[in-house]
Order: C-alpha cells, then sequence, then structure tokens
C-alpha cells in the first residue's frame, strides 16, 4: 500500500462509528478519494462489538483514560466449576443494544441504500414490568408483569379494572393521533406524564408506570414531560405490526449497532474508500488563503496528508463544553440460562423474539438507603441473537449515573433472575461501565464538520440521522459534488455474478 501522503482527498472521516459509517456508505457512490480512520483497533466506536478478550483489553483502555466516551468500567467473571463461560468468540458483546422501531427512517434508508440485504434482522417481542413483591423497598423479591400488547390483551388482563380499561383505552385512542388534538395536551407540554395521565384520563399509579414505560425514559417520573413522552408513545404503537403481528422493533443480528456500522463501511470498502485502524487525526490546520480550500492533518502515526474536507466527531473539538455531559450507567451480563420464558409468542403468527424488554419502575428499590428514583431497564437477548451461546442469555441494564447506579444495576438484575427462573441461574459474567454525552450539536466550521457524539437513548434515534445527512450536504458541497443524488437513494448495481448481491429478504 502506497503512503497515505502521496493521495490528495477528498474526504477523511475519523471514527468508524454508526454515523461516520452511514456517511462512508452514503458517499460510497461518488467516485471520491475518501480515507476512513479510526484511531481504535476495531470497528464501531461506541456502537462497537466484542469478544470476552477484547472486553478485556476494552476495559483496560477506558481505566487508562484513552477512550473520552467511557469510564469507570469494571469487570467480573464466575471462576466456579459448575457453571463456566464459553471460549471467547462464542460471545459478540455489543455497546449499542438500541432497538430500532419498525417505523424508524433508519430501516427506511437501509432498504433505499441496498445494504439491508446484508443484515439479518429479529423481532424486539415481549415487554415487562417488574413488580415487587409487597410494599417493602427493601426486599430484592418480585416478579414480572407483561405489558398489554394492544386492545385484546388490556380486556381480557384482570388486573385492570373496567373503568381503568376504559381510561386506558381512551388515552391509547388518543396518542396515536396526538398531533391533531393539540388543544389537550400542549397545555400541558410541560407537566410531568404521570400528573397528565392521571388529571386527563384518570389513570390509576399502575397504569401510569406501564404507560411511562413505554417512553424508554432514564429520568424521574417527575422530569419526564408530557411533550417528550407522547411521541415516544406513540412511536412504540404505531409501530406494532408494521413488519409482522407481536412486535414493533427488530435488532440486527450479530452485534446490533457495531453490525450496522460495520455492514456500511464494508459498502464504502467496496466503494473504493481506504480503511485504516488504530489510526487518527492528531492535529488539524486549515488551509487559509490557499486557491484550492481544504485542510492538512497530521494523523497519530505521523504522517501529514491533505484532504478537501474532514468529518469527525464533536468530542474531538479543542474548545471544551461548560456543560456536563449526560451520563449513563451501564451492565452486560451473561446468565446461565436461555430464560426461554421470556421469548415466547403471545399473537398468532407472530416470530419468536429474540429481545425482551424488562422495566423496573422508578422507587422500587432502595439502594444505600436511597430510595431509587429512576427507572431501570433490561434489554434481554436470546442465542438467537448470536451473542451468546446456545443455553445463555444476555441481559443489557441501563440507567442514570447515580453515586449507587452501579449497586441498583446489580440489585436489578439478580432480582430479575430470580423472579424469572425456577431452575438455579447463575450469573457467568457481569461489565459495568459508564457512557458519556456531550452537550455539543453538530456544526462545521469550513471545511471541517463536527459530529454530536452517540445518543444514549434505549432506541435509535432518527435525529442523529439528520445530523448524517447535514455532513453529506456539507461535505458534498465541500468536494464540489455538484449531483449528489439524493441521501441514500441508490440504484440497484449490476452485478457481474450472483454473489454480489443477495437475494432480497423481508425483516
Amino acid at each position: 500500500m502506497e503512503p497515505l501522503s502521496e493521495t490528495h482527498w477528498d474526504v477523511v472521516i475519523s471514527g468508524t462509528g454508526l454515523q461516520q459509517s452511514l456517511l462512508a456508505l452514503a458517499l460510497s457512490r461518488t467516485d471520491k478519494k475518501i480515507l476512513h480512520v479510526d484511531q481504535n483497533d476495531y470497528y464501531g466506536d461506541a456502537e462497537a462489538a466484542f469478544s470476552l478478550q477484547e472486553v478485556d483489553q476494552w476495559v483496560e483502555k477506558i481505566n487508562s483514560a484513552t477512550l473520552r466516551s467511557f469510564q469507570n468500567a469494571s469487570l467480573w467473571k464466575s471462576e466456579t466449576e459448575a457453571e463456566k463461560l464459553s471460549f471467547s468468540r462464542a460471545y459478540t458483546l455489543t455497546l449499542s443494544p438500541q432497538i430500532i422501531y419498525t417505523r424508524s427512517k433508519l430501516l427506511s434508508q437501509l432498504v433505499s441504500s441496498k445494504v439491508y440485504r446484508q443484515l439479518e434482522f429479529q423481532a424486539v417481542g415481549n415487554w415487562w414490568i417488574y413488580q415487587r413483591a409487597g410494599e417493602d423497598v427493601t426486599l430484592a423479591q418480585g416478579s414480572l408483569q407483561r405489558l398489554p400488547n394492544g386492545r385484546e390483551d388490556i380486556f381480557t388482563d384482570d388486573n385492570i379494572d373496567l373503568r381503568s380499561k376504559r381510561g386506558l383505552v381512551k388515552f391509547l385512542k388518543f396518542v396515536v393521533d396526538y398531533e391533531n388534538q393539540a388543544e389537550t395536551w400542549e397545555p400541558h407540554a410541560k407537566d410531568s406524564l404521570h400528573s397528565f395521565l392521571s388529571s386527563k384520563f384518570k389513570l390509576p399509579p399502575s397504569l401510569q408506570t406501564i404507560i411511562s414505560a413505554l417512553t424508554l425514559s432514564l429520568d424521574t417520573p417527575e422530569n419526564t414531560t408530557v411533550a417528550y413522552s407522547l411521541p415516544r408513545i406513540a412511536r412504540h404503537l404505531t409501530s406494532i405490526g408494521v413488519f409482522g403481528p407481536g412486535f414493533g422493533a427488530v435488532v440486527p443480528k450479530w452485534g446490533g449497532g457495531s453490525e450496522l456500522a460495520q455492514v456500511a463501511c464494508r459498502s464504502g470498502a467496496v466503494g473504493g474508500a481506504v480503511y485504516v485502524l488504530g489510526t487518527g487525526v492528531k492535529d488539524i490546520n486549515l488551509q487559509e488563503g490557499s486557491d484550492e480550500p481544504g485542510v492538512t492533518l497530521t494523523l497519530t502515526n505521523d504522517e501529514v496528508i491533505r484532504a478537501r474536507s474532514l468529518v469527525q466527531a464533536t468530542y474531538l473539538r479543542d474548545n471544551p463544553s461548560t456543560k456536563s455531559p449526560v451520563v449513563v450507567s451501564k451492565t452486560i451480563s451473561v446468565i446461565s440460562s436461555p430464560l426461554s420464558a421470556l421469548f415466547t409468542t403471545t399473537v398468532e403468527g407472530a416470530p419468536t423474539p429474540a429481545v425482551s424488554v424488562v422495566v423496573v419502575p422508578a422507587e422500587t428499590f432502595h439502594v444505600d438507603d436511597i430510595l431509587q428514583l429512576h427507572p431501570v431497564y433490561l434489554m434481554v437477548h436470546s442465542s438467537e441473537t448470536g451473542e451468546c451461546p446456545v443455553g445463555q442469555s444476555v441481559i443489557y441494564a441501563s440507567t442514570s449515573q447515580t453515586a449507587s447506579s452501579k449497586k441498583l444495576l446489580d440489585l436489578c438484575v439478580s432480582s430479575f433472575i430470580k423472579a424469572v427462573t425456577a431452575e438455579n441461574a447463575q450469573l457467568l459474567y457481569n461489565l459495568h461501565y459508564e457512557q458519556k454525552q456531550s452537550t455539543f450539536e453538530s456544526y462545521s466550521a469550513g471545511v471541517v464538520h463536527h459530529l454530536q457524539d452517540p445518543s444514549l437513548d434505549l432506541a435509535f434515534d432518527d435525529a442523529l440521522l439528520g445530523d448524517v445527512e447535514e455532513a453529506w450536504n456539507v461535505t458534498a458541497k465541500n468536494i464540489g459534488l455538484e449531483d449528489s443524488g439524493t441521501f441514500l437513494q441508490f440504484e440497484e448495481r449490476n452485478p457481474m455474478n450472483g454473489d454480489d448481491e443477495d437475494e432480497d429478504e423481508g425483516f
């Protein structure tokens, strides 16, 4: 391979996170010279997926402060002979277990760009609420209650009285059409969702908790507003049945967001982009006063290259943000049980789900004599996701970071295992870490465009697609791409052989 410095690059993309990878995909048919670098020695950045050995190396990087988006990593492995982990590459543990709602614009763009043929999607099925046993918040005992999956489920649920059922159906009719009923909710936009459900629909606290769970909000119930909640609840309800009965969201097999990023990068490489891992951008010098605007970059391997445009993450900005970042506490747990009860179908003709969502509402437990104020979400993945061996499962737990959030996550995972398994299931592996999201928004400074940090949302945020499209438009202008076409809208290729394109597959 010739030195990178001998090519005058049109675009340099720094980082192989999902946003940068989608941008590489969008530029893959422009016949421009694209260099895609990453200071990490793996693809995916904050959306990466790892084997067990790779997790060990990643934790070392976090604790040596070489990864700015992550902090406070710790790892525990079972040493018992009775229950053992399998070999390292039997696991693909993802940093991005986000679900993708079937109405997400991302899925449409994956179809229009043709890369969906290289992906396998699986259903996110049952949703559950964890309920403690009795009123004692010091006891880690409880059970799971399935969330209703439609009107029929509501009216056959003996836990809901008739008056509440009517109120719940009234709310569900309202929320799927909330945009056309602004007079009902806009005066209460800044109120909490719980108070709105109580005052407008006379719903009891138990149903308020169930509805709030659909928002996937990690904030406290008091801070989860009506304006924030309604579009999220509507997204959940209107997504059910789009690709088939019984589910409203999907996940890519083999590592979630990491698989999306790698498929996009492969398409970039097929289009002629050059990929270099283990190399980042160390220094940036704008070519001011030059006849041809551009940028001179010094890479971390000390090579100096020229480019007409650079796209990188916002956390690489020179001036730090004055606002504190958002921080989420997370664990990844491997369990010695398939947790089969969670992955059953309840609707005729529905696919068997590979992912179930369990919500531990706020105020379920005390930790260090402090009442839990934030909800906890458990994304439970079966072995069908390709992330663990058959007979095991993976639990991805998330909550807002606090002084006791690690203990809270451990308590929620252990309590969930007791509630759902009749057999003596064991915790085999537990990774804890914290992920940060800066308050920077995307922006352009001449020929340099900065992408905002990956979202910490538990479902893919389509706003990030807008960020990528903005970067694509700015970059196209910088490199003189007059006819840039439509963002991620590709015509069919005419492959030389049948292996170049897979047959169409549904979701």
